[in-house]
């Protein structure tokens, strides 16, 4: 008995399905940015790293590598500089100074709206023309 045979039709630019958003990226850089603001910067580290970690391992995330490697940096160097620092106070959020809490947001809000921007790009190459 053989096995059925599938013929693969060709899919019309109107048939693809529509791209979502890279909901792991968003929702990590947006959670990060949040809980620098909100006071929870040493915790931030997770979604920092789940930003980073989901665009270097989606290929169609190629475009937002750069953005979520800006948000990385922006957020290492204050905590590498809190983890060097022999006389550090009790969370990284007292020692972080505020233009990195400002950079580490305006890090995740871009990374959010690269997203969408690359998002709508998608949609806009693979429209028909009318």
């Amino acid at each position: 008995m053989s096995a059925p045979t599938h013929d693969a039709a060709p899919t019309s630019p109107s048939s693809r399905p529509t791209p979502r958003l890279p909901r792991l990226v968003v929702v990590s850089a947006g959670l990060a940015a949040l809980m620098v603001v909100g006071g929870f910067a040493l915790l931030a580290v997770v979604p920092v790293a789940l930003a980073l970690i989901g665009t270097l391992q989606e290929a169609r995330l190629r475009a937002l590598r750069w953005w979520a490697a800006g948000l990385a940096v922006a957020y290492a160097v204050p905590f590498a500089l809190y983890v060097l620092d022999p006389d550090r106070p009790a969370s990284l959020t007292k020692a972080m100074h505020p233009g990195f809490v400002v950079l580490i947001a305006a890090a995740g809000v871009a990374v959010i709206l690269a997203a969408v921007v690359q998002r709508r790009l998608h949609l806009t190459s693979v429209r028909p023309a009318n």
